[in-house]
């Protein structure tokens, strides 16, 4: 059975997110989008645990429906991000990680030593820990060895593994003895898989890809789709796929086209100055306005560490197919700038009310009964983005990138 996993996220205890994140209206959301196991995130926040502890109930191993029995073919699975702001190599490392956990007791046990440690649970949903990320892997595994960890948005500048202000050069820097247990890394919004395959050191891991969202508006932006034995689906089945690098069950990402990611070139925001990384040279890496160093992004980063050229994606790796939220293709047909509008909305439900959910439009649907119920503008946007057809402004130093399905200039 085809499954479709989003395992980063947040929580509404996490800083600049929305209200509506609920455990309910999570799932109410994911059968929109078509999401089949969510991450819980934030699983470190007393307050978001206790309404998974109480919410909550194991439907197969590792993973857990609504005790309410509402929306009972949706799953969650125990995921969190935790931030890292340490000293390693004689400099400061900051490093967003996510920790997927086998049970809510194996989570109460990771909770129970963070208490015991002096951290601050309640301060955020996404808790700075003091920690090497190589200590905190083995402090993990020694509560439980099926508890794994992936380096999430891999290239952010700020808070990541390969990040250009704080991060390291390659994983075995960052993780140390624990380099082999990291089965995957998350490649982030503002690169594709094809991006990161132009490293030689990523071989051995499968590339994640996950929404990060602070919305469930936002779920399954990026997304996993597997392939599962209904008689395996479970925690442990997920992982060992991670593991051994099974592409018979990994069967593709879904993608942010990257250029739309918000990291995706070197820019300054304040100043509204972007260019690409050799433009970045040529001015010694300064703002021509403010004479700051500029953000660099996510494309001068991958080239610096880079090792060979991806042109093309491998046939031994995962696949993927690059999309653009039903949401901003609507309000793009619509003549809006907002998805947040009234026209955008009354349009998105009724297309998931008489198509279906999010990615069976995106993904599957067929054109003509896109068309019949939506009008031949939205289907002809939905074949464009299936084709690859657009043109996009890249996002910079925390600015999204402008994505344009009708425009000459496409990609």
């Amino acid at each position: 059975m085809r499954i479709i996993t989003d395992w980063h996220l947040h929580s509404r205890f996490s800083r600049a997110c929305s209200s509506d994140l609920t455990l309910e209206n999570n799932a109410l959301w994911c059968e929109k989008k078509g999401v089949n196991v969510l991450g819980t995130a934030d699983f470190t926040h007393p307050l978001w645990f206790s309404e998974m502890q109480e919410q909550l109930v194991e439907a197969e191993s590792g993973l857990y429906m609504l005790r309410s029995g509402k929306f009972p073919s949706m799953r969650y699975m125990m995921t969190a991000e935790v931030a890292q702001i340490y000293k390693r190599g004689g400099k400061t490392r900051r490093i967003h990680n996510i920790i997927f956990a086998p049970s809510i007791e194996a989570v109460a046990k990771i909770n129970q030593w963070l208490d015991s440690a002096g951290y601050n649970r309640r301060s955020d949903g996404r808790p700075i820990l003091g920690l090497d990320s190589e200590e905190l892997y083995k402090r993990l595994r020694g509560i439980d060895d099926r508890i794994i960890m992936i380096p999430a948005h891999a290239w952010t500048p700020w808070f990541s593994v390969f990040g250009s202000k704080s991060g390291f050069d390659s994983l075995e820097e960052c993780f140390g003895e624990m380099t082999p247990y990291i089965y995957a890394l998350e490649t982030g919004l503002s690169s594709d898989p094809l991006m990161n395959r132009s490293l030689s050191k990523l071989d051995d891991v499968m590339l994640i890809s996950n929404s990060d969202a602070h919305s469930p508006r936002n779920f399954g932006r990026e997304a996993n789709v597997f392939e599962i034995d209904p008689a395996k689906y479970s925690y442990d089945e997920f992982i060992r796929i991670l593991r051994d690098r099974d592409t018979a069950s990994f069967i593709y990402t879904i993608e942010f086209f990257p250029e739309e990611g918000k990291y995706h070139i070197d820019g300054c925001a304040e100043c509204g100055f972007s260019c690409e990384p050799i433009q970045t040279k040529a001015i010694g890496g300064l703002c021509p306005t403010c004479k700051r160093p500029l953000t660099i992004g996510v494309v001068s980063r991958v080239r610096d560490l880079a090792d060979r050229k991806a042109d093309v994606m491998p046939k031994s790796r995962v696949p993927f197919k690059s999309i653009v939220p039903l949401q901003e293709i609507i309000a793009e047909c619509v003549g809006v700038s907002s998805t947040a509008g009234k026209k955008v909305q009354e349009m998105y439900e009724k297309m998931i009310r008489e198509i279906g959910n999010e990615f069976h439009i995106l993904l599957d649907a067929d054109l003509l009964s896109i068309a019949s119920v939506a009008g031949s503008l939205i289907a002809d946007a939905v074949l464009r983005v299936r084709s690859g057809k657009v043109s996009i402004t890249p996002g910079y130093d925390g600015i999204y990138g402008k994505v344009r399905i009708f425009s000459e200039n496409v990609k």
